[in-house]
Formats: structure tokens, sequence, C-alpha cells
């Protein structure tokens, strides 16, 4: 005899209970392609009960028997016969959800959700409410009481991880209540069914009766049979004048992806699991033949219409498949119920086939800015599926698009954005390889209109190479300042997109400098390359100049967002959002670097530094200089806590030696984070980078490049409170300069640090030209007399740039002369301007 009854997670938990899973059942096997269906439905749930609604979503059976150890009073036992995967799922949610809001918001949330929900508190020994099989048992139980191994490397551990992942990623610090709707929707808004059988029932013949099931028909198999079975005595004719052509030309996979994409068009909530469902309501609306035989005429339409998305050749208008041809190579199908839309509204007369191509050249824009500015996943599947309910009823598909992506945190990059970006963001780890393969093949069509490019034998080419050989340093050198650090100039520029091209010798190529690859590259196919060997060098400011002139190019072909309707969010809060959700990934027992966390998150270590130790973060402990050892200038931010981290790192088992060094073993590369948060980022690249900057940087609070950083942000705070006529918007980085640059002219103010010697200076850095020199030498006493000082004019007559100079003795590194060096360095430089202006006025 068995009673069942519809409830929801909360009313599983509440009480005195406990869930056991026995011995026969298998052992925790979810992993993240069910965690993120579950996460995405949760997602949904969540914003729809915030506005009000009170939606439910159906996750399926829990089925329990009566445990034979139950006794007539305490806690209640029940054995798991059916549904273990699910409830451990849950509950390592929850677990996730408490240690998250007790880290950010206080330890009363831990208190309320252990209470509550996972541990029966106030029974002797606090058992918990859910004690999995054998195997799993250690790791969840770790889990739920908070021990140092919670969140290992097992199957238990992992989804834990993720779950602090992407709770870390949704969390914004604006909004108060973000992880409360998600409880609510985890307690609340998930539906199931609980089967209760008597006590005396065999408990393993109910769960071997359960599974034993045969193969299962697809969501499209069951709608096919359930329009059919409904049409009577025209199926037949149906079915062969309709909807076979329509299995020929898309085949079962893509047939369920025509439902789903038919579905979204309505419900842009709908989920590619919930098709069947989703449709069948639908369907059952249909009370003739007549309509059920309209309805699947309308669906072989549509059918016509994915078809061209997946084969764009079919597109008769060539600059509407040119469109498809790109989105097709791009690879993202979350784009299709998008690019849908737009066909049937051109299909259906409501937009023009100018309109079409401009929308799909809007989603196109949004694509690849994203990854100029090393954006490229993040949330972009949601909000390309929200995307179809702003754009269905418009009246201007192509404006509409653009203004839904411009709203909001999502990453539609502006100009500004991109112009910076090219030179700050390393092109080279951002999205896919094809991706950004795609994106340079594009950036070379336009140079040879008549001459397509053979891509199949292209692939990505650093011109400055990404080893340092001695012939490269020496080339790379003779470009730089003489005080330059090479290696932070050579690290800062190399992945950057000014560097990079399409060659089909890379590895003839390879590490060779740049004077013997000249040739090879004037002989490329390749237009671009044609242009870069005009150049008889190739160092910092040739990268930095082709990148700037990538920047215009692509703001010329990809259309920018609606820059009235774009957000305008904080750098620093962008930033420690992504570090946050890097951390969290880290499992119980590894380590990690400031460097290796940098490179996940498109970074360099100082700001991912300053965020660990200025914001609330899961695991900061867990993250250590280069060499395995605690920062000194790691603290709390919860001021009542004075335990150190390497007793914590310790108990989570990893050695930590006499000289605090953390065991290598346990250390945690680039790839493992990436790979904990569910990032699509190139193996190979991320390992390369690690080992650079293994070879070549530290973290360490002393090291040469955060001395810099540090000063220069201190340069830029003085700049903003007291220069009248310089602008210290630039940001500061890991270099021995900083820049300024006045509007209306061709030159540069830098601020320069030397690191050779103990001195400071600043500079006018001219780029145009000796013409531009003798015109200023020509004024050299009216700018001189301005001043109030003289000047060191360097002409340089061996190179193209020229160097007007005013310096001073000082050691930035030096604490009690550092205050008095960055006075003097913003007011030198906004004396630099004052002047300038001036003198061109």
């Amino acid at each position: 005899m068995v009673k069942a009854n519809e409830t929801n997670l909360e009313g599983i938990l509440e009480g005195k209970r406990q869930y056991q899973v026995p011995l026969y059942q298998r052992v925790y096997s979810w992993g993240p392609k069910q965690i993120d269906q579950l996460w995405d439905d949760l997602i949904e749930i969540a914003e729809v009960r915030r506005a009000g609604g009170t939606p439910t979503h159906f996750i399926g059976s829990l089925v329990l028997a009566a445990s034979p150890d139950n006794g007539a009073v305490g806690v209640q036992k029940f054995l798991v016969v059916d549904g273990q995967q699910r409830l451990t799922t849950l509950s390592i949610l929850l677990a996730a959800i408490r240690d998250h809001l007790a880290d950010s918001n206080g330890q009363e949330h831990r208190d309320r959700i252990d209470a509550q929900y996972l541990v029966n508190k106030y029974e002797a020994g606090k058992p918990p409410k859910l004690v999995p099989t054998q195997a799993d048992r250690s790791a969840y139980l770790a889990i739920v009481r908070s021990s140092a191994e919670a969140g290992g490397e097992d199957a238990v551990g992992a989804a834990y991880r993720r779950f602090r992942v992407k709770l870390a990623e949704i969390d914004d610090p604006e909004d108060p209540h973000d992880i409360a709707a998600i409880e609510n929707a985890v307690l609340r808004g998930l539906a199931l069914v609980a089967v209760t059988a008597e006590a005396g029932d065999n408990a393993h013949r109910i769960f071997e009766s359960l599974n034993n099931t045969g193969l299962r028909l697809t969501q499209s198999d069951l709608l096919k049979n359930h329009l059919f079975m409904r049409l009577g005595d025209r199926a037949e004719e149906v079915y062969e004048a309709l909807w076979r052509p329509l299995e020929d030309k898309l085949g079962a996979e893509n047939l369920e992806l025509l439902f789903w994409l038919d579905l979204v068009q309505n419900d842009e909530k709908a989920k590619q699991s919930d098709t069947y469902l989703g449709q069948q309501r639908r369907f059952d609306t249909l009370t003739t033949a007549a309509q059920v035989e309209a309805e699947i005429r309308r669906i072989a339409q549509l059918g016509d219409v994915l078809a061209t998305i997946l084969k764009p050749e079919r597109e008769q208008n060539p600059a509407l498949r040119k469109r498809l041809e790109r989105i097709r190579a791009w690879g993202s199908t979350t784009a299709y119920p998008i690019v849908m839309q737009v066909l049937a509204q051109q299909a259906a007369g409501r937009a023009s086939d100018d309109k079409a191509i401009a929308a799909l050249l809007c989603l196109e824009s949004y694509f690849v800015r994203r990854i100029v500015i090393g954006r490229a996943t993040a949330g972009l599947n949601r909000t390309l599926l929200q995307a179809v309910g702003a754009i269905t009823e418009a009246s201007d598909v192509e404006a509409a698009l653009r203004d839904y992506l411009s709203e909001g945190r999502k990453h539609f990059a502006t100009d500004a954005q991109v112009r910076e970006a090219v030179t700050t963001v390393p092109f080279y780890w951002q999205g896919r390889a094809s991706q950004k393969k795609l994106i340079l093949l594009w950036l070379e069509e336009p140079l040879r209109p008549k001459e397509p490019v053979d891509a199949k034998q292209l692939t990505i080419e650093h011109v400055l190479p990404q080893t340092l050989t001695d012939a490269v340093r020496a080339e790379f050198a003779a470009s730089l300042p003489p005080e330059a650090e090479v290696a932070f100039e050579h690290e800062r520029l190399v992945h950057t997109l000014g560097n990079l091209t399409l060659s089909g010798y890379n590895s003839e190529l390879s590490n060779r400098p740049f004077s013997q690859k000249r040739t090879t590259l004037a002989e490329s196919g390749v237009r671009m390359n044609q242009t870069i060997a005009e150049h008889p060098t190739w160092g910092a400011s040739e990268i930095t100049d082709r990148g700037q002139a990538l920047a215009e190019r692509i703001i010329e072909l990809w259309p920018g967002p609606n820059e009235k309707l774009v957000g305008v969010r904080d750098r620093e809060s962008e930033l420690r959002l992504d570090v946050a959700t890097v951390l969290a990934g880290i499992p119980s027992g590894r380590w990690t670097t400031y460097g290796e966390v940098a490179v996940v998150v498109g970074s360099h270590p100082v700001p991912v530094g300053q965020a660990i130790a200025n914001h609330a973060m899961p695991n900061p402990w867990r993250v250590l200089n280069a060499g395995g050892t605690v920062s000194a200038q790691f603290r709390w931010i919860d001021q009542h806590r004075t335990d150190d981290p390497r007793e914590l790192l310790r108990a989570e088992g990893v050695h930590v030696d006499e000289a605090g060094r953390a065991d290598p073993e346990r250390f945690m590369d680039a790839v493992e984070l990436a790979a904990g948060m569910g990032l699509d980022i190139e193996a190979s690249t991320l390992r390369k980078r690690r080992r650079r900057q293994a070879r070549k940087t530290t973290t360490d609070p002393g090291a040469l490049g955060v001395q810099q950083a540090t000063f220069w942000e201190s340069v830029q705070e003085w700049g903003r409170q007291h220069a009248r006529h310089a602008s210290f918007h630039r940001s500061p980085g890991r270099r021995h300069w900083f820049s300024v640059e006045p509007a209306g002219f061709p030159l540069l103010v830098n601020l320069n640090v030397n690191t050779m010697k103990p001195r400071v200076y600043v500079e006018m850095y001219l780029e145009g030209g000796k013409e531009q020199f003798h015109a200023l030498h020509n004024q050299r006493q009216e700018i001189e007399g301005a001043l109030g000082y003289a000047l060191e004019w360097r002409e340089q007559p061996d190179k193209k740039a020229s160097r007007i100079i005013r310096e001073r003795p000082g050691d930035f590194r030096d604490p009690a002369q550092s205050k008095e060096l960055v006075t003097w360095l913003v007011e030198t430089a906004d004396d630099f301007v004052r002047v300038l202006q001036a003198t061109h006025s």
C-alpha cells in the first residue's frame, strides 16, 4: 500500500525527519549538465516569483519507505527508494546558499538554514536530515558540518563548488534580495510527488520495478504521435505531404529543436526539457482535425525557416545569406530563437529585408564586441533566450533588439570600451578558439572583398612571439625606453588584438623575431600580414597603433549599443564579481595564486589581490603568492577573525612547511579553475600563460609590478582630485609609465618611474614624426617661459619618436618619498597640458 501527495522541498525537509539512502543505490552522479539545467530552471522560477507570480517546476517523484530503525519517538526516518540524486543535489544547494549568505550577510543564515532544512538541530547528536549512501556520506557531511574537507574533488564536492560558483556569479552587490529569491525558488518553486510505501513493503523490490525501463521516445516522437492520432483518415496523406519532407529536411534531433524554437517564440522561459509538455498543452486546444492539419502545416513552414538557419545557402538574398552564414559559423544554438523570430517577421512582411539584415548584424556585433572586451560567456544564454520576448511585437525588430541588448548587465560593449580593450584585454584568451579566428577572418574580409581567404589552413599567429628568446627580447627592448621592464611590457602586449594575425605558417614562424618573420608575412596571401610587414620593426608602439586601428575597424563593421541605454557599471564591481566566482570553485584541500585567478578573469594579479583583500569572498585563504605563501597583505574582512590562513589550509589537507609554503602538489592552475567554473577556455592557452607567469612574474606585494601599480593608483587618485587641465582617467597598470592624453593633441604626456636608478620624469612623447618635434622646438622659449623651468629636448634622430622631458631624482618605492613624488608628477603633467593648450589655442 502506498500514499502519494504533491509537495515541495520545504515540505519534505521541515520537521524532525531523516532520509537515508540505502546501500544498493548508486553513488551520487550528477554532473555539470544536470546541475546547470537545474540552475537555469531555478533562475527562471526566481525571476517570475519575484515579479509576483507563483510558478512551480515539476522535477519528478521521491519514493520513500519507512526505515527499519524507526523509533516510537524522535526523528521520523525514511529510506529513499527513488529520487536520491535530486534530494542530495537540492540539499547540497541549500548548504551552498547557507555558506554564501553566511560569508556575505552574517552567520545567522547558517543557523537558520541548518535548523530548518539540513540538520535535526534539537535532537541528540544533531543528526542530518539526509544521510547519503556510504560512498558519499563523508563528503556530504563535511559540507553540512562546514568542516575543512567541505567541497573536495569528489562528485559531491564538485556539485557544492559549482553551486558556490553560480551563487557568486549572480550575486549583484546592488540587489540585496537576489540570493533570497533563489532560496525561495529551491524550497517552494520545485514541485515533486512524494510516494510513501507502508511499513513492511519491500523497498528493494520497489526500487527494481521503478528502474525496469526500456528505450525512451524522444519529445518529437511523442508530439508527432499526439498530433497524428487525432487526424483520423487524413493522417497518412498529411504525413506523406508534410511530415515526411520535414523529417527528411531536419532529422530527428533538429525536429526536436524545431518544436522548442517554436515554443520559445511565445514563452522565452521554456526549457528544451519541457518541450513536450509545453507543446502538448497548446495542441490540446485544437478541437478539430482541420485545426490539427493546419497546425502541422504551420510547423512544416517553420521547419523551412530552421532549415535555412542550419543551411544558409538556401537563402536567395546575398546580404541576408551572409548574416545567416556568420550566425551559423559562430556556433551558438541559443541564438536561434532570435534568428527564428527575425526571419518569421520578415516572412510575414512585418520586417523588411534590410531590417532583418540589420537585426542579425546587431546580434553578430553583440557577440564580437563581448569577446573583444573579455566578456564572452557571462550570462549569455539567459540574455539571448529572453531577447525573443523583447522583439516579438516590435514594429522595428532591429531597434528593439539593439535596445534590449543595450540595457542592464548584458555587456554590449560601447565604442569607448572597445577602444580601451584592444590595448588591455588579452584577446587571445577570450571565447572559443573558433570564434576568435572568425573575428580575425571577418576583419580581413573587407581588405580583399573579391578574394576570400581559405580559412581552413589558417591559425592565430602572434607577431611578437609568445616566448621571449634572446633575439626576440633584443628586438622588442629596442622599441622601449631604456628604463622599461621588458618582460612586463611583453606580457602586457603580447596577447592583445594588435599583436595577433592569421597565418598558415605558424610552425615556421614560431618564435622567430620580427626581422626574420617579415619576409614571410610580406608574401602571405593574408592582406593584414602584408600591412604588418610594411613596418621596419615591430614593437610596443606598432602593436598599440595596430590595436587602435583594428578597434576603429571593429566599430565600423559592427555597430555598437544604444549608448543612451547602456548602464554604467563600476569596473571594480565587475572584477569583484568575477573573482568571487572563481574563488567559489576552488575545492577544499587545493590552493591557487593571484596570478592564476587573474588569468581566468582576464585581469592582473594586483587588482585581483585588491578585490580579495577589500571585499567578502568565498575561500580567500586558498589564494596565495606564486611561491605558495600567504600574502603579507592578507587580511580578513571580518575583523573578529584572527585564525591563521596556513592553519586553515593544513586543516583542509594541504601540507604547509615551516617556511609557510603550501604543498605544490595541491596547486590548482588556471585550467582547473576555469573548468571548475564551467568556462569554455582553451586549456592549452591557459597552461602557457601559467608557465610564463611562473617564470617571469611574482605576485609578492614587494614585487616591482605590484609596487608600480600601487604607485600609479596613488597618482591617479591625486590627479583626479587636484589636476585642473590633465585628465587622469586611464586605468593604472603594472608598468613604468602612466599616460595622460591632452584633448585635441596627437601626442602623449607620460609620467614615468625609472626602475634602474632612482628618478622620475614627465615627458611629451611625440610619435607624429620629426616635424612635430621641430614645430614645438621652435616655440621652446615660449613653452619653457610659460612652465617656469627648462626642459630636456631629445630629438632621437635614429628613432621615429621624439621626447621632451622634465625629470628629478626620487625612488617611487620608498614610502618616505612616495607622496612628494606623486604630487610632483601630477603638478608637472598638469603644467605640460596647460601650456600645450595655451600654445595651440
